[in-house]
């Protein structure tokens, strides 16, 4: 497995893959960096070379993330990375190049797409629905029939009822107690949540 990017997301990764005893643990970075532990930092190969490994992206920040995907995608292919300490449904499923982190829940009929992180000791419930790109910080909690649209980062502790859609691209502050749906690129924080500005859509 090739984790691209050598941040503190990627080590987090490195240390997922470890606790399932992936043999080979190779990582990517496009800056010049230290060796991480025992892992020495190499270069990614130039664009257009076919990568025979599987790779899973170690970037936190989910617009960078997509755009490594989508430069990636012609020359190879994703795995995921998933902590040996969850629980995951049998019913479940979880999309290519998505990262599930140590003490995740995931329950009956959660479908969560490409490219995900559901990060520490996060609870997603029932039915709910993660599109790609969408990051989950830890401790989060999603109810039932919870959808959550491409790209949006849910922040550490938030909380959403059940039956909730939030919109793509939004921002759900740390805490947040989300119990209205969220429209497209809206930041929302507090408890209640309450909508506070509006980002611009990337071209």
């Amino acid at each position: 497995m090739i984790v691209y990017g050598a941040s503190g997301h990627g080590k987090v990764i490195i240390e997922i893959l470890e606790s399932i005893n992936t043999p080979h643990i190779e990582i990517w970075d496009d800056a010049d960096r230290a060796p991480v532990w025992d892992y020495i930092i190499k270069r990614p190969v130039p664009l257009g070379t076919e990568i025979t490994d599987t790779v899973v992206i170690g970037i936190g920040v989910n617009e960078t993330r997509k755009k490594i995907a989508l430069k990636l995608s012609d020359f190879a292919t994703f795995g995921t990375a998933i902590h040996a300490n969850t629980f995951i449904s049998k019913r479940s499923t979880i999309g290519e190049g998505t990262v599930v982190m140590a003490g995740v829940t995931l329950n009956a009929d959660t479908a969560v797409a490409r490219h995900c992180i559901v990060n520490t000791c996060a609870s997603i419930d029932h039915d709910c629905v993660l599109a790609d790109y969408v990051h989950i910080s830890p401790n989060a909690t999603l109810s039932g029939d919870v959808q959550v649209g491409e790209g949006t980062h849910i922040g550490a502790g938030a909380v959403v009822i059940q039956g909730i859609r939030i919109g793509k691209w939004c921002t759900i502050g740390a805490g947040a107690v989300i119990i209205k749906d969220v429209p497209d690129f809206a930041t929302a924080v507090g408890n209640p949540a309450r909508i506070i500005k509006y980002k611009e859509p990337k071209k």
